[in-house]
């Protein structure tokens, strides 16, 4: 049984269609979604993951 997840926007969401994506704490992970296509794949990752994702992308 999947638990049941609560999907937030990005905060750089402009609700005019842009290219956004959700995030769900899930079971020992984060999922990210595109938020235009919710029934779609989603990324999962652990906290140290998304973390060293979001480490990364600061430096470009």
């Amino acid at each position: 049984m999947t638990p049941f997840l609560v999907w937030r926007k990005s905060s750089h969401s402009d609700g005019t269609g842009g290219e956004c994506v959700e995030i769900a704490a899930g079971p020992g992970m984060l999922l990210i979604r595109d938020s235009k296509d919710p029934d779609g794949p989603r990324l999962g990752l652990t906290v140290n993951a998304m973390q060293d994702l979001i480490n990364r992308l600061q430096k470009d």
